[in-house]
């Protein structure tokens, strides 16, 4: 339960960055579309984005065209890593089994590029 809120809250921060900081939005327009969710490995906890310079739409489940897919071992590592997100912690989960991405690595940079402004 505490992971679905925290993915649900995400959504709010990303909505709110876009309509109150000018950066986010500067980012997003070099971005044009950006589509990638967050999800257990077991599927049963999963949400996407779907972000562009007009808006940012999210949804629960992870369609099979998103651009770059977060996944976690467990609900509890994803909650622990989502409190802190960094590149470290990144590197970290990726070196120690807890996050496993499914796309390009370059989309994992500009994720953190977007972020980084929340």
């Amino acid at each position: 339960m505490k992971l679905k809120l925290m993915l649900w809250w995400l959504g709010v921060m990303l909505k709110r960055a876009r309509s109150r900081k000018a950066a986010f939005r500067d980012a997003l327009e070099k971005l044009q579309q950006f589509d990638w969710g967050v999800a257990t490995e077991d599927l049963t906890i999963a949400r996407h984005y779907r972000m562009t310079p007009q808006a940012i739409r999210s949804d629960v489940g992870l369609p099979t065209d998103l651009a770059l897919e977060l996944r976690f071992r467990d609900a509890e590592s994803a909650t622990r890593f989502l409190r802190r997100p960094s590149q470290r912690a990144f590197r970290e989960g990726l070196f120690n089994g807890q996050l496993r991405l499914v796309g390009d690595s370059r989309d994992l940079e500009r994720l953190q590029s977007l972020l980084k402004h929340l």
